[in-house]
């Protein structure tokens, strides 16, 4: 991995962007199965849950997002692509966490999921970030892990490179490398890449996303959040790296 990745928007956008999610189904389907969850978990508490259309630009649909917010996460957005897939990212201060989402959607509609990760080791003297390639594969099924099919990733683990991989490897991969003398070789952006369009995606160029105008969609809650509740802006989240 190297430090000149090319990221989604020049990464502009992270920690947001760092991690993404991608259902194999349709984006609307996406965000009113999603608001349904969120409801049912929500409602004791009182905070109110619904999806709407955001219209406009790939930057200004993630501009929906903010403030983004802690410890609890407020809007989620689902933007339609040029393929069969909608990517998933939330509003969280640390940047998305798409996991528990993804296997959650991939069960309830009966389709793939992803959970994409790649952010470039800029760490410097206790100033950056710790690098790391990851991509998880969920099916709609149980499996040996839950729902997960295939795991990979190459991270930077407090200082120490490590890579880990589970489930059955695709006809595509390139499995030689895996025993690549750097840990850090074994799972590059460039892999990264390849494999994902392999499985029909092209998730770090601008274009592959809202094709013809149309909306992404928002989920957003509302009502009184824990007394610990903060907002930030993007830029106060950047300040971390």
């Amino acid at each position: 991995m190297t430090e000149n990745m090319k990221l989604l928007l020049d990464d502009r956008w992270a920690p947001i962007t760092s991690e993404m999610g991608f259902l194999e189904t349709e984006t609307e389907q996406a965000a009113r199965a999603l608001t349904a969850w969120r409801a049912g978990l929500q409602a004791p508490r009182g905070i109110a849950v619904e999806a709407r259309p955001v219209s406009g630009p790939l930057e200004q649909a993630l501009s929906s997002l903010l403030p983004m917010t802690s410890p609890e996460t407020r809007r989620e957005l689902f933007i339609p692509t040029r393929s069969p897939w909608t990517v998933y990212v939330e509003n969280g201060w640390g940047g998305t966490d798409a996991s528990s989402v993804m296997r959650y959607m991939a069960r309830t509609l009966g389709c793939r999921s992803l959970r994409v990760v790649a952010v470039p080791h800029t760490l410097r003297k206790d100033k950056g970030r710790y690098g790391a390639v990851m991509l998880e594969v969920y099916g709609p099924h149980q499996t040996a892990r839950l729902n997960l099919v295939r795991a990979l990733g190459a991270s930077n683990d407090g200082g120490r490179w490590v890579f880990d991989q589970s489930g059955e490897p695709f006809p595509f991969e390139k499995v030689e490398q895996y025993q690549a003398r750097r840990v850090r070789d074994r799972f590059t952006f460039d892999m990264l890449k390849e494999y994902l369009h392999q499985l029909g995606l092209s998730p770090f160029e601008e274009d592959f996303y809202l094709p013809e105008g149309a909306p992404a969609w928002l989920v957003e809650r509302t009502g009184t959040f824990v007394p610990a509740q903060r907002e930030y802006t993007l830029a106060q989240a950047r300040e971390q790296f």
